[in-house]
């Protein structure tokens, strides 16, 4: 069922991403086939207790900030310093790494988006940003001291909850910009940076709040990589920047990286009126459950009622921005029901995670970025070492209930580019999925 509602333009964007020092060097580095994994010498430090080496990782150098460590708890971060003077020391106070990029990404995108002090402050200004995780570099050493060594409670400092709080990224964002709408935060795991975007674009088109900073973020922390290492998903054996490869038959597992999608929404007849460049249009947002009881596995069926919500309108897009973690299950089962509700040719399929892995919390909003520049370049973003497709049927294609594609993976072969190329791109579909079953489908377009 279609509502009418008001229509959600994209006015700005920033972030934080792996071996790139700013948006531009991201868009360059994406359009030109590069991958930004590498390997992590933390994680090579601790040898046979973890399987995979590699990561799309940020130092605190590589933002600018320079860590200031408690002189009385070893390699606790007790606070930053934003060598670019943007924030200010009594902000960076109440935040952890990934909340300050956030708030970078926030003032980036308030920049580009050219709203003034008393937009940016209004009670019709919002903030919508999530994480997929706890803060969890500081709370391990904070509670390592209390439990393990002991030592009192004040040894972590005053700032432990609001560090690592749920919402603690919209929080930091909404006290630096001083704005007074709406302020929250909404985690869904992977389908978090969407999830959150896409909640956004509702309170907006719905007439709740004209203007939001909203987006999704996972701040660096081997306490994070650890969790999925244990959990045996991961990538391994492969070169670093062969690590992440979607769809291809050899996949062994996802690549765990971190960074920040920050974007700015308005209602769109204001971002015209007041000249504002439009960096595409939000169509439409659609996000379900796949109701199966199934934590981890995949659902064809609730993907299948996901494309059904997101096409309501009989709009197709020219590409889709796949979730494409390189999961074995997970690829096959998504690429099938993208070819179940397009069909097999008109479009192309693309999947940023396999130039720089799978950003958890923020990586439905650094692809929704990825999705904006292929609509301002005007063209497509590879799928990295998808190599061989699966020439034979899937095990889950043989059952007798399957009622998706019967051909295998390689019949698609032309669907899944290896490199960058140049086409005509008038929409494009996004999607993220996460555990417990959530599916997040949002449909951007340029503005014409």
């Amino acid at each position: 069922m279609q509502v009418t509602g008001r229509k959600v333009a994209v006015v700005g964007m920033g972030g934080s991403f792996p071996t790139c020092a700013d948006i531009d060097e991201f868009d360059r580095k994406l359009f030109s086939n590069q991958s930004l994994i590498r390997e992590w010498d933390v994680a090579v430090q601790h040898g046979k207790q973890i399987r995979s080496m590699v990561s799309g990782f940020i130092t605190e150098e590589e933002t600018n900030l320079e860590v200031i460590l408690a002189p009385i708890a070893e390699k606790y971060p007790e606070t930053y310093i934003d060598r670019s003077g943007r924030i200010s020391d009594a902000s960076i106070s109440t935040a952890d790494l990934g909340s300050i990029w956030g708030m970078l990404g926030a003032l980036d995108c308030i920049e580009m988006a050219g709203w003034t002090p008393k937009e940016v402050q209004s009670d019709q200004t919002g903030v919508v940003v999530g994480s997929g995780g706890a803060g969890n570099l500081i709370l391990r050493i904070a509670w390592h001291h209390f439990f393990v060594e002991g030592r009192k409670s004040r040894i972590a400092g005053s700032h432990t909850v609001d560090r690592t709080m749920p919402y603690r990224e919209a929080a930091n964002i909404s006290c630096l910009i001083k704005s007074k709408g709406v302020c929250e935060g909404i985690a869904s795991a992977c389908a978090t940076g969407l999830g959150n975007i896409g909640y956004a674009y509702r309170l907006i088109k719905f007439g709740l709040q004209d203007r939001i900073i909203a987006g999704g973020l996972e701040g660096t922390s081997f306490e994070t990589f650890i969790g999925f290492d244990g959990m045996q998903v991961l990538s391994k054996g492969f070169s670093p920047e062969e690590s992440s490869r979607p769809f291809d038959i050899n996949r062994n597992g996802f690549v765990c990286s971190f960074g920040a999608g920050i974007v700015a929404l308005e209602d769109y007849e204001m971002a015209k009126a007041r000249g504002a460049k439009i960096l595409g249009v939000i169509d439409e947002y659609f996000n379900n459950s796949d109701g199966d009881g199934d934590m981890f596995y995949p659902s064809f069926a609730g993907q299948q009622r996901m494309w059904k919500g997101l096409l309501a309108s009989g709009v197709k897009p020219d590409v889709v921005k796949m979730h494409g973690t390189s999961t074995p299950a997970g690829d096959a089962v998504e690429l099938l029901s993208v070819v179940d509700a397009l069909g097999e040719d008109g479009y192309h399929m693309c999947a940023p995670k396999s130039q720089f892995g799978h950003m958890l919390g923020g990586a439905g909003s650094v692809e929704f970025i990825a999705g904006l520049m292929m609509l301002q370049n005007q063209k497509v973003l590879p799928c990295l070492n998808s190599n061989t497709l699966n020439p034979e049927l899937e095990t889950f294609q043989l059952a007798d209930s399957w009622n998706g594609p019967k051909k295998p993976l390689a019949a698609y072969r032309d669907l899944v580019p290896q490199q960058a190329f140049s086409k005509e791109i008038n929409r494009v579909a996004c999607l993220n999925y996460g555990f417990g079953g959530t599916n997040s489908a949002m449909m951007i377009s340029r503005d014409v």
